[in-house]
């Protein structure tokens, strides 16, 4: 076993199902401390500086969330630690207790607030279905996984903890709320601090939002989205893997992959724009 490595599942702690529905229908997120060593972080903070200028450089391979801020949706392949990312116990555990254990992954990608980035205005990554606002359920998962320590004045994420149940009738496109609502999400809001190493997740439906990059650092962080089955999303994404390459995975990770298989990889072009964000900045 390598050091950047995860235990062997002898050795993998048991995680609270009660906790972490709890955390993720109550305030909309929730966190792992030290999950991946820096080391790994480190790792994967060197995939991604290669990987950001070509995307930038090829057509439709970033899409703007705001000024001087990009997601860029990637394969798999392209992250050394793409099989200990999945198959992390607690990422396992969390996809379990919340979606069911017909998880699917569905999304990787990663943003990044350059230096420069202004406040983002309150959102919802996408439109709230018939599953939650009926049903009360949340069918759909995204893990953050920052490659720095974030810092105050390097644009920290803000969250409005409760609000994934918020009723989107006067939201604009379904996803932004009016300006009105604002005091009450500036009252709830919490900014996270990460540290490399650390693991969040939320839903996606809970407003939040990326505040301004004052820094000169950048602050990339790695995207994971996952479905229950039937939500759908994976519509919106192209999550591609080799043939060759999903041989190498365990049957423990195939069967929570919803992929495409193709002989040579292809070029992503994005096909989650939130066309909100594109449009200005808060």
């Amino acid at each position: 076993m390598t050091t950047l490595e995860q235990k062997s599942a002898d050795t993998q702690p048991q995680y609270d199902v009660a906790s972490i529905m709890g955390a993720i229908y109550g305030d909309g997120i929730t966190g792992l401390k030290g999950a991946f060593s820096r080391e790994w972080i480190a790792q994967l903070a060197e995939d991604i500086a290669g990987l950001y200028p070509a995307a930038l450089a090829r057509p439709g391979g970033a899409v703007g969330r705001g000024t001087n801020r990009h997601y860029v949706e990637i394969h798999p392949e392209d992250i050394r630690g793409f099989r200990e990312l999945v198959s992390h116990p607690w990422i396992h555990a969390v996809c379990e207790s919340v979606l069911g254990p017909e998880y699917k992954f569905v999304e990787i990608g990663f943003d990044v607030p350059n230096p420069g980035a202004k406040d983002q205005p309150w959102h919802r990554d996408f439109r709230v279905g018939e599953e939650t606002l009926l049903r009360r359920r949340l069918d759909s998962l995204a893990f953050n996984i920052t490659t720095v320590d974030v810092e105050e004045d390097m644009g920290p994420f803000e969250i409005a903890p409760g609000t994934q149940w918020d009723d989107p009738s006067s939201f604009d496109h379904g996803m932004f709320p009016p300006a009105s609502l604002y005091p009450r999400y500036e009252a709830r809001a919490q900014r996270k601090y990460p540290k490399m190493g650390d693991v969040s997740v939320r839903s996606a439906l809970t407003i939040h939002r990326g505040t301004a990059n004052r820094s000169q650092k950048a602050r990339p962080v790695l995207v994971l989205g996952v479905d229950a089955p039937g939500a759908g999303h994976d519509e919106w994404h192209d999550f591609q893997l080799t043939r060759a390459y999903y041989e190498t995975l365990p049957q423990s990770i195939r069967d929570h992959l919803l992929c495409r298989l193709v002989d040579t990889l292809e070029p992503i072009v994005q096909g989650h724009t939130i066309e909100g964000l594109m449009m200005g900045d808060a």
